[in-house]
């Protein structure tokens, strides 16, 4: 299957192809870039590969959680690509794609995601590799602050080492490290679009992808407003 990936919703802009079993990555760190910087990456990966948009089978894009304009830049971008070919997409969480770079680089078994979500919280969740070699989420994706994580993932117990990802580890490390203990990956701060791909197969597979204007973004930090305010 042929798909190409893409992800905005943090400081780096990434793009991946999987293309007749090949994958070609492009990443680069673009603080409020994004939106001059993806199209030209996306055009470049495929022209490097000599495929054409209609030959994709799917396009995939980082769902969120991240920054609001970066994660609707991508949901945008994907839809308008996948308008354009009549092709669906496939949303996958940036924590999840986080911690499948930890699988695939340093073999994780268990790993805490988290992006630096400004407001002195962090976008975070857990997670578990299962035996097809992806990591699957064992907590809910939460936006709070490092020192106010929910009950639920605190109390978590492991019987392997734990792998910490991403910039909120950078970040609030010292609070982080107080509350959850983790041997911090410090090489895997933002998502990359090639460690989209593995869940992209599965969800091929699975008749998960859906028609581009059903993409949809996950900011988390506005159901949690959400769920915050009177009479909810």
């Amino acid at each position: 299957m042929n798909f190409l990936a893409l992800d905005t919703s943090t400081e780096a802009c990434s793009v991946a192809l999987s293309h007749n079993g090949k994958i070609l990555t492009l990443d680069e760190v673009c603080p409020q870039q994004h939106s001059k910087r993806i199209l030209p990456m996306v055009q470049q990966l495929l022209a490097e590969a000599g495929v054409n948009l209609n030959q994709l089978n799917g396009i995939v894009f980082g769902r969120g959680p991240g920054s609001f304009t970066g994660v609707r830049i991508g949901v945008s971008v994907a839809q308008g690509l996948a308008f354009g070919v009549d092709v669906p997409v496939y949303g996958v969480s940036t924590l999840a794609a986080m911690a499948q770079a930890a699988a695939q680089l340093k073999n994780a078994q268990h790993v805490i995601a988290a992006i630096d979500a400004r407001m002195a919280e962090v976008y975070l969740a857990v997670y578990a590799r299962d035996e097809q070699g992806l990591m699957q989420a064992i907590s809910a994706e939460v936006a709070a602050k490092p020192s106010a994580l929910p009950a639920a993932i605190t109390a978590l117990n492991f019987d392997t080492e734990v792998m910490a990802v991403g910039t909120g580890w950078q970040t609030y490390q010292s609070q982080l490290q107080g509350i959850l203990s983790a041997s911090v990956a410090k090489d895997i701060l933002y998502p990359s679009a090639q460690y989209m791909l593995p869940f992209a197969a599965q969800a091929w597979q699975q008749g998960h992808f859906v028609a581009a204007e059903q993409a949809e973004p996950v900011y988390v930090r506005d159901e949690v407003t959400w769920q915050k305010l009177p009479g909810r």
